[in-house]
Parts: structure tokens; sequence; C-alpha cells
């Protein structure tokens, strides 16, 4: 288990300099764009622009907090305005897409995986319990507070979570300990072979 806080991931700006990326985990340890199974990370995007196309990777984002963005490609087959936090939204990495912003900046939660490889699930949990059985996986708290497998709390106004990957013991598994407390919640299972 690793526990972070979103406040305290360094920023690497993009190339293009329309935001930053705030990376928790990419795994394996050490991997590059072009080798990881799976990264989750945390953009700012700052101003319209576009989204680099990543070739055999599958994508959810879903929006944290700003006024959201509107996201399209040139042949149309994606046209979705991620503008209401806590909606997940998968789509195919392979295209290169078109990102306007719907007003000010935003930040948003992204999950890629290797097509084949690793698959996601992301979920959003309004209070009551969550239990994630997965080898790999991650829970962020987006309010409230949560208790984590005993006497473990997410203090969601730090924005802390916790992730594991390689896991092969039992399920992790989190309690709200607050009325007001939400939680992200991501799955990743490896995809069996022939699947």
């Amino acid at each position: 288990m690793h526990f972070f806080s979103s406040q305290a991931l360094p920023a690497t700006p993009w190339k293009n300099g329309g935001g930053t990326t705030q990376e928790v985990v990419c795994w394996p340890q050490g991997a590059g764009l072009d080798s990881f199974e799976w990264r989750i990370s945390i953009a700012h995007i700052a101003q319209s622009g576009p989204f680099s196309a990543f070739a055999g990777i599958d994508r959810v984002i879903t929006l944290l907090s700003g006024d959201g963005v509107h996201l399209h490609s040139p042949d149309g087959a994606i046209n979705h305005r991620l503008g209401r936090a806590l909606q997940p939204f998968a789509f195919s990495g392979d295209v290169a897409l078109d990102c306007d912003l719907l007003g000010g900046p935003s930040y948003d939660f992204n999950v890629m995986t290797r097509r084949g490889v690793v698959r996601a699930v992301v979920s959003i949990h309004y209070g009551g319990r969550v239990r994630l059985a997965s080898p790999h996986g991650l829970l962020l708290a987006r309010a409230g507070q949560w208790q984590l497998q005993g006497d473990t709390a997410l203090q969601a106004g730090a924005h802390d979570g916790v992730y594991w990957a390689a896991h092969t013991g039992a399920a992790v598994e989190a309690s709200a300990a607050s009325d007001d407390a939400v939680l992200i919640a991501v799955a990743l299972n490896k995809v069996a072979k022939g699947a």
C-alpha cells in the first residue's frame, strides 16, 4: 500500500504549454509512456489545445473540479462534453483529440491502461463501503473522510489516496467516516490471454 496526497505530487508541464500533469503512479515502476501497463495521473488543463494520441491505450477521464472540457476528434467519432464532476468517461487513446475549455481551467483524473493487458473500472462512491479485490488499484478521497482497513483514515481535506500494485492479499476496503464522504475507486485487473 502506498499513500499519497494529490496536493503534494510534483507537476510536470506539457510540451505544448497547455497544462501540467501530476503522475500518481505508473506500473511497472520505471516504465515509460511507451511501455507502462497502467498509469494514473491528475492533469491541470489551463488552455484549449490538442490531446496526444496513445496507440493501444484505453483511457478513462473524470472531471475533478473546474468548468470542464469538450473533447472531440477530427472524424467526429468522439464528441463529449466533460462538464459535470465525478462522471467517468472512457475512450480510446488511439485517436488524437482536440480539447476545448468550457470556461476556466479544470483538473481531471486520468486512468490509462494498455489494451489487452489491463482493464480498468473507475467508479464513484457517495458514502457506504467500498471493497476492491483487484491486484492493482487506487482509492482517492474527494470529500469527507474515509476509514481504510482499520485505523488508517483518508482525510479528503488533503485529497489523500492510496494505491497498490501486484497485491495478492485480502481485498482492500474503505468505509465512509462522515456523511459527506465521496471516493473515486479504480480497480485494475489483468486481461486473460485470448480475452
